[in-house]
């Protein structure tokens, strides 16, 4: 990773890393419901950003809330990846993403269930609409069993910051190509936003994925806010929702919170697609990934396959409503963080779904660490101190936002963690 590096994205102008105080700051198309108490954190924090006291607020940092959240800054990256599903030797698409639906030409047998097994439409030279569908799956040398266990924190559009970080594992070679064979890949969610090019960060993800179940291993993704924020600002726009702070629109609140033009440009049915089958939870090797610290999981079901059936089916019922819910409570954060509740609420959901540790995302380092916009400025603890995962909570969660977007480190780790 290239630290403080200033580039420049497509169509954008020069990336400047800004302070802010805010994170999923909330447009308010009428009179809000509610305004922050003189006196509280959030009072606080909107004074500090410039806001009256009487502007409407979106839960209050750095308490744990039932709104929505908290800090994290706005800035920007560069990179771009070829698109998947660019057309190959005969004018087709070369491959589909991850987890997608059956059609009618897929193979007898095959199910949503699989979405780490990506089926590559290749054309035959019978004619148009003659595939052949190969579906890819990972081969083991006998006795070697899977390869190594590594996961990706937030990369919010930062591609070359996550490609500097894949090749410094191994993961991945010059030419940005699967590298690491049977080794096993897992991105924690939130790749747009933020910085200026998530499609490219999307594009390569789902490219991954084919190379590495081809090669034995296996590149997979969680789905983040920030994903279901960018399917809400795509499907339903302007269209108004109702909030806990007045009435709001996906449209608005992703240009809020990093929201980039030339994303939204780029983005295509594919990526919607792609991002919209994506999991919540997965358990693997006794870690519960997870991309948000919070416990609204346990709001769609006990079990892993039970809560990633029930969030597909509430994003397949196309309704903005129902999606933005989905959105306001994978937005919360800190649950982990209070020495005397953190705890507690890590084994309610490894006691619920398994393992012995929960991975996640969503919350940058430095703001677990309270840290951030210290007063005496010494910056011990600031962003680019970030140097590793932060395990919590009595050693049951592991943090692996660093705050690529706050001059921060972009995580690639592998697990089990030596500490």
């Amino acid at each position: 990773m290239v630290e403080g590096s200033m580039t420049q994205g497509a169509g954008q102008g020069p990336a400047v890393r800004t302070d802010t105080e805010r994170d999923f700051r909330l447009p308010v198309a009428e009179p809000a419901s509610h305004t922050a108490l003189p006196g509280s954190a959030a009072a606080a924090a909107a004074g500090s950003a410039g806001l009256g006291a009487d502007a409407p607020v979106y839960g209050e940092y750095p308490a744990y809330y039932d709104a929505v959240p908290v800090p994290v800054p706005a800035q920007h990256g560069y990179g771009h990846e070829a698109p998947y599903g660019a057309a190959g030797a005969h004018g087709e698409p070369v491959g589909r993403p991850m987890g997608h639906l059956p059609e009618e030409s897929d193979p007898e047998g095959y199910t949503p269930t699989q979405r780490d097994l990506p089926v590559i439409g290749r054309g035959a030279l019978g004619g148009p609409g003659d595939t052949v569908q190969i579906q890819y799956v990972p081969q083991e040398t006998p006795g070697e069993g899977p390869g190594p266990l590594y996961v990706v924190g937030d990369v919010h559009g930062y591609i070359d910051e996550l490609v500097a970080e894949l090749q410094f594992q191994g993961l991945i070679d010059a030419e940005r190509n699967w590298s690491a064979g049977n080794a096993r890949l897992w991105f924690l969610g939130d790749f747009t936003d933020r910085g200026p090019d998530g499609i490219g960060v999307i594009d390569l993800v789902m490219r991954l994925s084919a190379e590495a179940a081809a090669a034995g291993g296996y590149c997979k993704a969680l789905m983040g806010n920030h994903e279901l924020l960018l399917i809400g600002a795509k499907r339903f726009g302007d269209t108004p929702v109702v909030s806990g702070a007045g009435t709001a629109t996906f449209q608005a609140a992703w240009l809020l919170n990093g929201g980039q033009r030339t994303d939204m440009d780029r983005l295509q049915d594919v990526h919607i697609q792609w991002m919209s089958r994506l999991d919540a939870a997965v358990l693997v090797e006794d870690h519960l990934l997870l991309h948000s610290d919070t416990t609204a999981y346990l709001d769609y079901g006990d079990s892993v396959e039970d809560v990633n059936d029930t969030i597909h089916e509430l994003l397949n019922r196309n309704d903005a409503d129902i999606t933005w819910d989905l959105f306001r409570k994978f937005t919360k954060r800190f649950a982990f963080r209070d020495e005397e509740t953190g705890p507690q609420a890590v084994r309610e959901l490894i006691g619920t779904y398994g393992g012995s540790r929960v991975v996640h995302g969503h919350s940058p380092i430095p703001y677990l660490l309270g840290e951030v916009g210290t007063e005496d400025g010494d910056g011990a603890h600031g962003p680019e101190a970030v140097v590793g995962p932060h395990v919590y909570a009595e050693g049951l969660a592991i943090a692996m936002d660093g705050g690529v977007t706050m001059a921060g480190k972009l995580l690639v780790v592998q697990l089990p963690l030596n500490d």
